[in-house]
Parts: C-alpha cells; sequence; structure tokens
C-alpha cells in the first residue's frame, strides 16, 4: 500500500506565500507523475500543477490561472512533492490534493494515488 500525506495548508492574506508538501510513503518502487489537483464546492476538481519523471530532467506543467506564481517541484530521493505558492489571490482558494502514480514493489503496473486534502483559504 501507499500512502500520501500532505501538509502546508492554511489561512493567508492576498498577496501572501504558502508551501505545500506532500510525502509517499510505504511499498514503493517508482514514482512517475505527481501532481496537485485543486477543489471548490460546486466545481470539478481541476488540475494545478503537475511534474513528471524525466531520464534526465523533469517536466512540469501548470494550469493558465496560476503559470507565473505557482512552481511545483518534486525529491525523488524523500518521494516528495512541493507545490510553492506565491501572490496568491481569493479564487486560489480550495482544498489541495496531492496525487501521484506509483509503481508498487511486487506491483505488475502504475497506480493512481491521492492524499486527503489540505485547505488553503485566501482573504481579500
Amino acid at each position: 500500500q501507499v500512502q500520501l500525506v500532505e501538509s502546508g495548508g492554511g489561512l493567508v492574506q492576498a498577496g501572501g506565500s504558502l508551501r505545500l508538501s506532500c510525502v509517499a510513503s510505504g511499498s514503493i518502487f517508482r514514482i512517475n507523475t505527481m501532481g496537485w489537483h485543486r477543489q471548490v464546492p460546486g466545481k470539478q476538481r481541476e488540475l494545478v500543477a503537475v511534474i513528471t519523471k524525466g531520464d534526465t530532467t523533469d517536466s512540469t506543467n501548470y494550469v493558465d490561472s496560476v503559470k507565473g506564481r505557482f512552481t511545483i517541484s518534486r525529491d525523488n530521493a524523500k518521494n516528495t512533492v512541493l507545490l510553492q505558492m506565491n501572490d496568491l489571490k481569493p479564487e486560489d482558494t480550495g482544498v489541495y490534493y496531492c496525487q501521484a502514480n506509483v509503481f508498487s514493489i511486487g506491483d505488475l503496473r502504475y497506480r493512481e494515488y491521492w492524499g486527503q486534502g489540505t485547505q488553503v483559504t485566501v482573504s481579500s
């Protein structure tokens, strides 16, 4: 089994910064993609940022609304993904979920895992 545990959410004023962290643990052989998704009540969960492990460098993608403000990074040795969020806006408010595609030891394929979510609230 694999567990994802997020931390770093909270309440911040507009223009402020937060850093989210997600640690994957368990019988992990390899992690391919790690990402952050955001959900607001009444709306579908949306992908905010994703980072994919590459042979030499990792590749990243962001939803347009956070480009230039958010930075996703990962520490492969620690099975950790970070989301640095700067210049936060009220519309960034939501529950942020960590997601990872993991190849577990003894398994036959990659499987998708999710964290429990962490609340981010940006006040105007």
